[in-house]
């Protein structure tokens, strides 16, 4: 039985018995930075087929692995299901992961997997900028997401500060770019006006209704938005070469260390790698999957001809400092 929760961080919210708070006191509790609306189906198919019960408590990752952290060892949570890697990146440095069996993530590559084996990338994303070609032409399309910050731009760009995925590319900027250049591109954004959203969905559908030109998403939301309707006004930019723009994000599964039930764990783990869920999100989230040999959706482009800057995904772990930056900054006042 499907059982779901809200969680946020809260005083005295969250477990502390190591038990779910659902009907079922022996659900495997699943804390799911992936929506619902997203990942529902699939939770809900994981248990027809194993006849494990799951107790989801859905939310923002960041606020999740917060939680978990300040949870600690008490955690109810048996599974972490992240939308980037930032998020369990954190729970890694403070030592609240179990290691995943070797033979449940051998098949996918090992720059998608920690080495310590504390998580696995389940799908891939990469950072776009969705624009609207009723409002800008390709030759105003900017060549780096640092020339977000020109006058030419004032207005003009959505962004999601709240978002785990933005989130992580501002933490991946300050590791390639120092912090300086990212405290002085949050800055810039926030003085060129830059309109705050909280949420991927809510840029896109600004910008379809040319409420704003363009905004910085996930590439996956205008490939579903295209897919349910082809005339839709909303196309996707990527920047040019290795720019910090066009980051690569996996979305990840770990086990807590906490978990009494690792096996059933474990075996969730194992589920979202299998072909057929890996085929899952290639046709119906649009996302890239991660096990070679499962092609990417229909209108995605082919990840061999993406242009992807180097970062190392596992290193994205410094979540409160760059929510700290991102709120200094002044976006979304």
């Amino acid at each position: 039985m499907l059982t779901i929760a809200l969680v946020a961080v809260a005083a005295g919210c969250g477990g502390g018995d190591g038990g779910g708070s659902g009907d079922d006191p022996n659900a495997l509790v699943v804390y799911s930075g992936r929506s619902e609306e997203l990942i529902g189906p699939l939770y809900e198919r994981f248990e027809q087929e194993t006849g494990i019960d799951l107790d989801v408590r859905y939310g923002d990752s960041t606020d999740l692995a917060l939680l978990i952290g300040e949870e600690g060892d008490r955690s109810p949570a048996d599974v972490f299901s992240a939308q980037s890697p930032g998020a369990v990146a954190y729970l890694q440095g403070r030592g609240l992961l179990a290691p995943i069996p070797a033979g449940v993530i051998a098949k996918v590559p090992a720059n998608l997997r920690s080495p310590d084996r504390t998580w696995v990338g389940v799908t891939g994303r990469q950072r776009v900028l969705v624009y609207n070609p009723d409002l800008v032409s390709a030759d105003q399309l900017p060549a780096s997401v640092f020339d977000l910050t020109r006058p030419e731009y004032k207005g003009k760009v959505g962004l999601a500060p709240s978002n785990a995925s933005f989130q992580d590319f501002v933490t991946a900027m300050r590791q390639t770019r120092g912090e300086a250049a990212a405290k002085d591109w949050l800055e810039g954004m926030a003085a060129n006006g830059a309109r705050s959203y909280g949420r991927n969905t809510a840029i896109l559908e600004a910008v379809e209704r040319g409420e704003v030109p363009m905004g910085l998403v996930n590439h996956y939301y205008v490939a579903e938005r295209l897919a349910e309707e082809p005339g839709a006004r909303v196309a996707v930019h990527r920047f040019a070469g290795e720019d910090i723009g066009n980051l690569f994000l996996t979305s990840t599964v770990s086990v807590l260390k906490a978990s009494d039930r690792k096996a059933q764990a474990d075996r969730f783990v194992a589920f979202l790698l299998t072909p057929a869920s890996q085929r899952f999100f290639a046709e119906t989230t649009k996302e890239y999957p991660v096990l070679p040999g499962v092609p990417a959706g229909a209108g995605v482009a082919p990840i061999q001809t993406l242009t992807i800057p180097a970062v190392a995904i596992g290193e994205l772990t410094d979540l409160e400092a760059t929510a700290r930056l991102i709120n200094e900054s002044g976006i979304g006042d």
